[in-house]
């Protein structure tokens, strides 16, 4: 429905909440004010603030951003390390198949 809001499950909220927080405390840490750090993303102050409170609504790559500009950790502590986790990752996808489709369903047609 168009004004029906999306819902989150609660791991979801949990997750944006607790990455929310550790910018904003990260970001104070290194004594960065708001205005500074939306700056360097790219996005108004408003939208830092929405970041910092775990909103759902922002796109994803902000929020990484953000965590990667004021040093929070998001998978491994060095970045060096993801590239590999990547190719990993690429090899598995690699192996699984192109496309998931539903189940066909027989059409029961015995009266």
């Amino acid at each position: 429905m168009p004004g029906t809001p999306r819902t989150y499950s609660r791991l979801t909220e949990e997750a944006l909440l607790l990455l929310g927080k550790q910018i904003r405390l990260a970001r104070k840490r290194r004594r960065m004010s708001e205005r500074d750090l939306a700056a360097r993303i790219g996005v108004a102050r408003s939208t830092l603030q929405l970041i910092e409170k775990g909103s759902p609504s922002v796109a994803i790559g902000l929020a990484l951003e953000a965590a990667a500009l004021t040093g929070v950790d998001l998978f491994v502590p060095e970045a060096a390390t993801l590239a590999p986790q990547i190719e990993r990752t690429d090899d598995k996808l690699a192996l699984m198949p192109g496309s998931i489709r539903r189940p066909r369903r027989d059409v029961d047609d015995d009266f």
